[in-house]
């Protein structure tokens, strides 16, 4: 099925897709129908239209014959240049549009992190009133990355642990316990990291968080918990990584080491590169650290590379995020089912004297 932008708002990089829809209202029977969804973006600027249309590919072959709206929202806080505000201003939500409403499910992505705490990101109390929100008006909330760390973080009182180097690369992951999440899925799957902190499979299983999916090397990858009406579903790693996204974001860190802003130079991802890209990459690596400044960056064998990159981590976030959808269409269904029925059981019913006492008002 197509996936439908609500409110006729799509971006110039989705617009062009033939499976693309546009919906300027919420009120029609189509809406009714499908899967809602908002999904509220909060990476920074360079990664924000490439975060939007990830999401939007993955949900478009995941959702199968499952109808999905999607509304795009933004946190007011996190910080933009004039062109990335544009983009929201042209495209997207703010959140104070969710606080009246409700949802089947949301996604909530993660930003870059600037302070040791998350609690004093500037877009923090936000993003607990966005969570305190999921809890209460939607079926599920999916939470990536930093935005899974801070619901721990908020709901429980989990604090993440730094890392001595970034958790970066493609990362086996085995099944670690049967769950509507991982139906019908490999018994290994694999996803993309990339982060500089990590939860513990044994402190949030003590608060009552169930651990799905584990990886020997990366730790911890998907967990869920009920909290009140909503499933949440928290992943360390992005399987909406596209096939290119981790090169991109090893080009940033290389370039921020050579403009001196790192101290170290990044350390390549794993499981990403073929032996022949590798070689390239570790020879560029010692031409930076031997004449470390900006201008090296112009000779990073981009194209040279990106030919070799493959998403081996397709199938597995289909998959998922297959589960998900379907998940939250039975639970629509099954509401809008309890619904029908407790009507007809009210219809046939005989008025209370409390009853016949407002209808003679």
């Amino acid at each position: 099925m197509p996936l439908i932008i609500e409110g006729g708002r799509v971006p110039n990089r989705w617009a062009g897709r033939r499976n693309t829809q546009r919906v300027a209202s919420a009120n029609g029977r189509a809406m009714r129908n499908c899967v809602s969804l908002a999904l509220i973006n909060n990476m920074p600027d360079p990664a924000l239209e490439d975060t939007e249309l990830q999401f939007f590919e993955l949900l478009d072959i995941a959702s199968g014959d499952v109808p999905v709206t999607v509304k795009l929202c933004s946190l007011t806080e996190i910080p933009r240049t004039d062109r990335g505000q544009r983009h929201l201003n042209s495209f997207y939500f703010g959140v104070d549009d969710l606080w009246n409403s409700r949802f089947d499910g949301v996604i909530v992505t993660g930003t870059e992190p600037h302070h040791p705490s998350l609690r004093d990101e500037p877009y923090w109390t936000s993003l607990t009133q966005v969570l305190e929100w999921a809890e209460q008006n939607t079926f599920s909330t999916v939470l990536s990355c930093l935005a899974a760390h801070a619901s721990v973080l908020h709901s429980d009182g989990i604090t993440r642990h730094r890392l001595s180097d970034k958790q970066f690369g493609v990362f086996d992951s085995a099944k670690k316990c049967d769950h509507p999440l991982t139906r019908l899925i490999a018994d290994r799957i694999r996803f993309p990291h990339s982060r500089w902190n990590e939860l513990r499979a044994h402190e949030l299983a003590s608060s009552g968080y169930s651990v799905l999916t584990e990886s020997a090397q990366a730790g911890v990858d998907l967990f869920v918990k009920k909290k009140k009406k909503s499933l949440f579903v928290h992943f360390q790693g992005h399987p909406e990584y596209g096939a290119q996204t981790l090169l991109k974001e090893y080009r940033r860190d290389i370039k921020r080491f050579l403009r001196q802003e790192r101290e170290t130079y990044p350390t390549m991802p794993a499981g990403y590169f073929d032996e022949s890209a590798a070689q390239l990459l570790r020879d560029f690596r010692e031409t930076a650290i031997s004449d470390r400044c900006e201008d090296v960056a112009a000779s990073f064998p981009e194209a040279a590379v990106v030919g070799g990159l493959h998403n081996t981590w397709k199938s597995s976030a289909t998959s998922v995020y297959r589960n998900w959808l379907q998940y939250l269409d039975s639970r629509k269904a099954e509401t809008s089912a309890f619904a029908a029925m407790a009507r007809v059981a009210g219809a046939g019913a005989p008025a209370t004297d409390s009853e016949r006492s407002q209808e003679a008002v």
